[in-house]
């Protein structure tokens, strides 16, 4: 594993122990280079989930894609790197748990609102903003009535 601060790849594994979810170990590393610490997850190899996106086309599931998207609606909010971590893991146990191994995007992004709605109000709304593209004004007002 590279470092991700300057990509050395000499690292050690500080801590080790199993997610929250049971389905994969966390680890912490340091540098032996810079003495950078970060954190790896080890998953086991399983078929990937598939996204049917809205015009057809398909993908794999990419949980940092989904990181990403959360990260950012959460940013600046009282929302820990923890909080955020296990959103997104919860969402992928369900993904995996699907029979068929497919999800529309759709419902991808039902499932991030709905974890978020209970975590931050305002995230909430910033993911909503982008995932459901609003145009204006009356659309943000529709999302906070049915938030409350």
């Amino acid at each position: 594993m590279r470092c991700p601060a300057c990509e050395e790849a000499d690292t050690k594994v500080v801590d080790s122990r199993s997610s929250d979810d049971g389905e994969s170990i966390r680890r912490r590393r340091e540098c032996l280079r810079c003495g950078h610490r970060f954190t790896t997850y080890e998953r086991l190899g399983e078929r990937p989930v598939i996204v049917i996106k809205s015009d057809g086309s398909a993908e794999a599931f990419d949980q940092e894609k989904l990181m990403r998207g959360v990260l950012i609606a959460c940013a600046k909010r009282p929302v820990t790197p923890d909080q955020i971590e296990r959103l997104v893991a919860s969402i992928e146990a369900e993904l995996r748990a699907l029979p068929k191994g497919e999800v529309r995007s759709c419902d991808l992004g039902d499932m991030a609102l709905a974890r978020l709605a209970g975590l931050d109000d305002v995230a909430y709304i910033r993911f909503a903003s982008v995932y459901k593209d609003f145009q204006n004004v009356e659309e943000f007002s529709r999302a906070l009535k049915d938030l409350r």
